[in-house]
């Protein structure tokens, strides 16, 4: 079998969290899988000052992040690739170079951009398959250099289609298995720890991603709680946010859960902001997703275009979120609808399609089209 490169970023958890999947899934049909951090390659000091600044603009300073994506991430104007692009290009051809892939795989637009550059200057001999992770397709994911784009949904192929007319095809969100099996799955311990908790109210968890990023949740929680629900925050990696959310009457603050599937079992709704891995997991488990007060810049057209796609429901205030509550937390028409759409976008598995160019580069066909498997 072929070598693969995965190249991610650590913004987040949820880059790392598709690389992962992708290099088991990878693994398992044979395949040799190295992956690199594209900040790594950046010179010294350039990749950390990228995350901080990144971190502390979503955080503290939305206003100045929807500044910098309204320029750089949704204008048509600008360079064909970011300027971060031509810097972190020696630092992949010097890894591409020992390690000798036979396709590589992009899952961050950054590392797209280096990839897309390369290869339209023909210094990357391999095929590259960008894994693209969010549903509003903007600029820096796109490079006419690339080979293929493997897409969330079908809406954003076509995005990608129209935009640069390089073949993108529409796999589904990458998520492990255990997600779709979820629903079936023993939750017997996270049973007992609501109940205990919140006797028998419904359990809605509220995603802060691997950050904590979120904005009102005090308000948001004590509504929740005021109007019969158990308020779940998913604190990420963050204690602070996690001591000040546990300290609220109501409240169950949880760190970094790693069988998050088992919690999505017994939940009503998971309440989004960023429509990303955490978002998509939820949609393989069945759980029903409202998008809520996003985080700037990408959170907010994520979260918007996911609505308008019929995957998830948008509120925009405080009153349209109880009324989607009372819609989608319990068993009925509304969260059936719902729960089938999310599920809908699960076509096939982006890692058969990297296999194919895989197993097609030694023999010449680096540019070969991947056809879509079935689940």
């Amino acid at each position: 079998m072929g070598r693969v490169l995965i190249l991610d970023a650590g913004m987040g958890a949820g880059h790392t969290a598709v690389a992962n999947e992708l290099a088991e899934r990878l693994s398992k049909r044979g395949h040799e899988v190295r992956r690199a951090d594209v900040l790594d390659l950046l010179p010294s000091g350039v990749g950390a000052a990228l995350r901080g600044f990144y971190r502390t603009a979503v955080r503290r300073a939305p206003w100045l992040y929807d500044g910098i994506y309204a320029a750089f991430f949704r204008s048509e104007h600008g360079p064909e690739s970011t300027p971060l692009a031509a810097l972190a290009g020696p630092g992949f051809l010097e890894a591409a170079a020992e390690y000798r892939p036979d396709v590589v795989v992009p899952v961050f637009h950054l590392a797209a951009q280096v990839t897309g550059r390369l290869r339209a200057r023909g210094e990357l001999a391999a095929p590259t398959a960008v894994m693209v992770t969010d549903f509003a397709v903007h600029r820096q994911w796109l490079h006419p250099g690339n080979d293929v784009y493997l897409c969330v949904s079908a809406d954003a192929a076509e995005q990608v289609r129209a935009k640069i007319g390089r073949p993108a095809y529409a796999p589904g969100p990458v998520v492990p298995e255990r997600f779709h099996k979820a629903a079936a799955s023993e939750h017997g311990h996270w049973i007992k720890v609501l109940r205990r908790i919140g006797e028998e109210r419904t359990p809605v968890l509220i995603s802060t991603g691997s950050w904590g990023v979120a904005r009102g949740l005090p308000e948001t929680t004590d509504a929740l709680y005021r109007n019969g629900y158990l308020p779940v925050v998913l604190c990420g990696r963050d204690e602070r946010i996690q001591t000040r959310m546990g300290r609220l009457p109501g409240v169950l603050a949880c760190g970094w859960i790693e069988d998050i599937e088992a919690l999505m079992a017994p939940a009503g709704v998971l309440i989004d902001n960023a429509a990303g891995q955490t978002a998509v997991q939820a949609l393989a488990a069945g759980l029903p997703v409202i998008g809520y007060q996003p985080i700037a810049g990408h959170g907010r057209e994520g979260v918007l275009r996911m609505a308008r796609l019929g995957v998830t429901t948008y509120a925009g205030s405080h009153a349209e979120l109880l009324d989607a509550l009372a819609r989608l937390a319990r068993p009925g028409e509304a969260r059936d609808k719902q729960v089938r759409a999310g599920r809908s976008l699960f076509v096939a598995d982006a890692a058969e399609e990297i296999h194919r160019l895989a197993e097609a580069a030694p023999a010449g066909e680096a540019a070969a089209e991947p056809r879509v498997h079935r689940r």
